[in-house]
């Protein structure tokens, strides 16, 4: 029984309308945290945007490993959390560094 249905939804467009909003807003605050950092070399500048990029590059990855390179989801998934957590792990640290 596949419980993935294999033609397009609603819900899979609205899915694919969302992560890639994610990855365009997570890109942003990636962008704008390495901004910072190049303009003032703080290095916990540096690990937030290290973090974010983690946790932006995370949220999108299960979706693509899925459809690009036909990884089976409940490993993409797994692989998107790991990043998730260690963007968060970075984020964390960022705001210890002084």
């Amino acid at each position: 029984m596949n419980l993935i249905p294999t033609g397009p939804t609603e819900t899979m467009l609205a899915l694919a309308v969302v992560k890639t909003l994610v990855l365009v807003v997570g890109g942003v605050i990636t962008y704008f945290a390495f901004k910072a950092y190049r303009r003032t070399r703080q290095r916990a500048l540096g690990y937030l945007a290290a973090g974010f990029g983690l946790v932006t590059l995370g949220l999108v990855l299960a979706g693509m490993l899925y459809e690009l390179l036909e990884v089976d989801l409940a490993t993409g998934v797994l692989l998107e959390s790991l990043l998730v957590l260690a963007g968060f792990l970075v984020i964390a640290y960022s705001l210890y560094v002084q």
